[in-house]
C-alpha cells in the first residue's frame, strides 16, 4: 500500500486558508520560491499527485505554462501522473492533454490509488484532505509554514478529526522564516 502525504502550506497560526477562502496569505512574506530546494528533493519519491477540484482548477491554471527556469518544481509537477477526485467534472484538461477524473466515494477511490502507486502527494484540496483524515489514509503530513499570522482561518485538518498522534520526521528552516515540517502519522492515530 502507498503512502500518501497531505501537504499544506499555513500560516504560524495553522490556518490553510483566510475565512473567505483566500491565500493571500502566501505571498505575504514575499520572498520568491524560498523552499524549492525541499520541494524538489521530497518531490523525487513522489509517483504521482492527487487534487480535489478547486485546487485542480488552480494548478491547472498556473503550472502547465509555467517557466521551469523560474519555478523550478514545474517540470515534475507536469511530468508525474496527475489524478483530480471530483463527481462533478467531466473533463480535466492539462495543458496539452488531461488527467485521470476520480469519483465516487474519495475514500475508495484514494486507497485504490494507493494500492496503485508508492507515494502520492496531495496538495491543498481542503474538503478532499478531511474525508481523508478522517478516513484514517493519511500517512504522513507536510507542514510549510510561512512566517505570517492572519487570526482566522480555515484550519488544514477537520473540525471533527479530534486528536492525533504524531511522529516527527523532519524541520527544515529557511533563511526567509518559512519553515517546513514532516510529520508520519502514527499507528495509534
Amino acid at each position: 500500500m502507498g503512502i500518501l502525504t497531505v501537504e499544506q502550506i499555513v500560516s504560524v497560526d495553522g490556518y490553510a486558508a483566510e475565512p473567505d477562502g483566500g491565500i493571500g496569505f502566501m505571498d505575504a512574506a514575499d520572498v520568491g520560491n524560498a523552499n524549492d530546494d525541499d520541494q524538489l528533493e521530497f518531490l523525487r519519491d513522489v509517483d504521482a499527485i492527487l487534487l480535489g477540484a478547486d485546487t485542480y482548477r488552480m494548478f491547472a491554471g498556473y503550472w502547465p505554462t509555467a517557466d521551469p527556469g523560474i519555478e523550478v518544481v514545474a517540470e515534475p509537477i507536469n511530468r508525474l501522473p496527475k489524478f483530480v477526485l471530483s463527481n462533478t467534472l467531466t473533463e480535466a484538461p492539462w495543458g496539452d492533454g488531461s488527467i485521470e477524473i476520480l469519483s465516487g466515494d474519495a475514500a475508495d477511490a484514494v486507497a485504490a490509488l494507493k494500492g496503485r502507486y508508492d507515494r502520492i502527494i496531495v496538495w491543498g484540496s481542503l474538503t478532499l484532505t478531511d474525508t481523508l483524515f478522517e478516513a484514517g489514509l493519511v500517512d504522513e503530513l507536510r507542514l510549510r509554514v510561512v512566517p505570517v499570522l492572519i487570526g482566522d482561518g480555515r484550519s488544514f485538518s477537520p473540525p471533527t478529526l479530534g486528536q492525533r498522534r504524531l511522529e516527527l520526521v523532519r524541520v527544515v528552516s529557511h533563511p526567509s522564516g518559512h519553515v517546513g515540517v514532516t510529520y508520519r502519522m502514527t499507528a495509534s492515530g
